[in-house]
């Protein structure tokens, strides 16, 4: 963005999406520094998933992250603890680029977590000033608001029986981007735990992606760990992925290292 530019914010996520493509994301559970933005970025990666819901993370360093993430291209998103977790506001005032919003099972839960992050007239998001997007230039108001509010993702979660129940109720409210299904809650919940080839999540998949595409909205898909799993659902529609956790990828690639040179050499 070029200081003549001030206004033009560019989700790269929202971007990559819209042209039918698929937006991969890293989740974010061990690393604490803007490194980690940046080795998501260097892996081929749209997007962090920070999870607050179940790491530890100061909103801190959620913001410092967020700023290198900005910094070199890649959006910043965060799973919040809810459709009600006050730091919602405060983190999208300083840097974060998108909400993933765990266990959403109605309309009225998807209306909350819009609320939460949008500026009105769409949501009811507070307004302050000098925010990290546009640099901490001073932007009217009547430009930093809606370029906010187009730059800004609302990601539900689906990884209930009620909210899979309530989907297409979910993809009809005005503000949501993505409707995400969480396989492995989801799994959980219907008493099918890491069952992740049963015709039930096939199913739920498939509603996810028909729901999706008739309100406008985009499809997404986390907890399934399997590349050629995660081709098949990209190949049916879905558009958002989370890809891997950043423990996952080092555990994987440090094992699969160690296993190498032990196998490879006999005392």
């Amino acid at each position: 963005m070029s200081p003549s530019d001030t206004t033009r914010l560019i989700n790269p996520v929202k971007e990559r999406m819209a042209l039918g493509d698929v937006a991969l994301g890293m989740v974010v559970r061990l690393g604490r520094s803007g490194d980690i933005a940046r080795l998501a970025k260097a892996t081929g990666h749209d997007f962090i998933f920070m999870d607050a819901q179940h790491s530890l993370f100061s909103v801190e360093t959620i913001g410092h992250i967020a700023q290198v993430a900005l910094g070199c291209g890649i959006a910043p998103f965060v799973r919040v603890r809810s459709c009600d977790d006050p730091n919602t506001s405060l983190l999208l005032d300083n840097g974060v680029t998108g909400i993933v919003y765990p266990d959403v099972g109605s309309a009225a839960d998807a209306r909350r977590a819009v609320n939460a992050a949008k500026f009105p007239p769409i949501g009811k998001r507070s307004v302050c000033g000098g925010y990290p997007h546009f640099d901490y230039r001073s932007v009217p108001l009547t430009q930093s608001i809606p370029a906010l509010n187009d730059a800004t993702l609302v990601v539900c979660m689906i990884e209930t029986k009620e909210g899979l129940e309530n989907i297409e109720a979910i993809a009809a409210v005005d503000g949501v981007d993505v409707i995400h299904i969480g396989a492995n809650d989801l799994l959980n919940s219907l008493g099918k735990p890491g069952k992740f080839d049963d015709p039930i999540l096939v199913a739920a998949l498939d509603r996810a992606i028909a729901a999706a595409q008739k309100h406008g909205k985009f499809a997404g898909c986390g907890g399934n760990r399997d590349v050629e799993r995660q081709l098949q659902v990209i190949r049916k529609g879905v558009r958002f992925v989370t890809t891997q956790t950043d423990m996952g990828f080092l555990t994987a690639a440090a094992s699969k290292w160690t296993d190498g040179v032990r196998q490879g050499w006999k005392p």
